[in-house]
């Protein structure tokens, strides 16, 4: 579209741009489909724009992509996107605040990618919304104000550096590509814009999100001061810093995010902070009929491929959503999936009830909720030959879950899970799509 066919676009919705929302529209076409190239798409993609206003970018997507899904905060410019697009029946348009869509509804759609011209007055909002772990993103494609783009992708020892940095860059890395001036824009802003690039880390140890939110939150409250004064007591931040050959003496600003991870680390108490598994457990071995033959390692069980038990727990809040695990990179069954909000192997001798509890404090942090029996599952291939039972349990608290067993914790609806499943069974641990059957869920 070019700047002439925008303004019309605007007139005849009667849209005049908004700066309390942050309305500065892309005119230039050539930048438009610069921009959309850097997404990279493929035909099975499926794309969430944020703030499309007039289509400048979508257009470029239409009939390119699997889907289309489009967030327009602004009902008028929402209501003239439904009407341009009504006969492309891979577009959907959300008329909703991009800082507070429910991305759960978008698992089901990987593989999937995010775009976004993104409003000044609402970007951070709207990035913290969608791009903060869990998500179902694989690359992202943002234009904001330069000086955030700046930001996102500092580096220790400048004055851009700081807890927004290490938020975003814990999760993603930030290339930063083009300046985009402001006559590219209708109407012009005051700054210039920066276009960037962002893929999701692989490339860092386990670590425990809030805990590393809250401690360069505390670094950062006064940046240039030495951090030991605002460090927890415990352990103390001259023993933290011995052991990771930092200086005691160092300030959060010159840092570099893989020490504020090893830090987060060292100040973690869990005690499976480190141990997605392990393979000296001593396990019962059962026959087909769940009856006692012997003992096993885990190692042995899982090498020879032997009958054992194993309790899945379903818990669930106020809302009958039901939360959901996504299991560790470093485990050696079905790593990265999602699967039962707690799962566990039962340990020699010990009984199914007791180990529902056990594992729910565990994996979960749970220990004021009631694990009730509702349905058993005999070992199959699917449960890697586990006879299983299944427990529900009602939970509405916080959880915290050991960082290297378990790589994040959402809840969905039953509805959501489902058409998930439907949709993309691959993402799901074999043993789950197994108990989600035999909870009446699946076909």
């Amino acid at each position: 579209m070019t700047g002439r066919e925008i303004r019309d676009v605007l007139e005849q919705s009667g849209v005049t741009p908004s700066r309390q929302l942050g309305q500065n529209f892309l005119i230039d076409p050539n930048c438009a489909r610069w921009i959309v190239s850097q997404l990279d798409v493929q035909p099975d993609d499926a794309v969430v724009e944020v703030g499309p206003g007039t289509g400048a970018l979508s257009e470029h997507l239409v009939g390119n992509v699997r889907r289309l899904i489009l967030v327009e905060f602004d009902a008028r410019l929402a209501a003239m996107l439904k009407e341009r697009f009504a006969n492309e029946p891979s577009v959907e348009v959300h008329h909703e605040d991009g800082a507070k869509f429910d991305i759960r509804q978008l698992f089901k759609y990987r593989r999937i990618k995010f775009l976004g011209n993104l409003p000044y007055s609402s970007g951070g909002a709207i990035l913290k919304n969608f791009l903060t772990r869990p998500h179902p993103f694989e690359r992202a494609v943002i234009m904001l104000q330069k000086e955030v783009i700046d930001r996102l992708a500092a580096v220790p020892r400048t004055k851009d550096y700081g807890v927004l940095t290490l938020r975003v860059q814990s999760g993603w890395h930030v290339q930063p590509l083009r300046t985009v001036p402001p006559e590219a824009f209708f109407p012009r802003p005051q700054i210039d814009s920066s276009v960037a690039v962002m893929t999701p880390r692989r490339d860092l140890p386990p670590f425990d999100d809030r805990l590393f939110d809250e401690l360069i939150r505390r670094g950062f409250s006064q940046r240039r001061k030495q951090m030991k004064k605002h460090m927890p007591e415990h352990p103390s931040w001259e023993s933290v810093a011995a052991t990771l050959g930092i200086s005691p003496t160092a300030r959060a600003e010159e840092l570099p995010l893989d020490q504020w991870i090893a830090i987060a680390r060292t100040y973690d108490p869990h005690p499976l902070m480190d141990v997605p598994q392990k393979d000296g457990e001593i396990f019962d071995v059962v026959d087909e009929n769940d009856q006692v033959t012997g003992q096993a390692t885990r190692g042995e069980v899982h090498a020879n491929g032997l009958w054992h038990r194993a309790v899945h727990v379903f818990v669930i809040n106020r809302k009958g959503e039901l939360l959901l695990q996504q299991r560790s990179l470093l485990k050696d069954a079905h790593p990265g999936v999602w699967d039962s909000s707690v799962s566990g192997h039962l340990d020699a001798g010990e009984d199914y009830a007791v180990a529902a509890i056990r594992e729910l404090e565990e994996e979960m942090g749970i220990t004021d909720a009631e694990p009730v029996e509702f349905a058993r599952v005999a070992a199959c291939p699917a449960t890697g030959r586990e006879h299983v039972r299944l427990y529900r349990a009602r939970y509405d608290g916080p959880v915290r879950f050991p960082c290297a067993e378990i790589e994040a914790a959402q809840w969905f609806s039953p509805a959501e899970i489902s058409a998930w499943v439907k949709a993309r069974p691959e993402d799901f641990a074999s043993g789950f799509l197994e108990c989600w059957k035999a909870a009446g869920q699946g076909s």
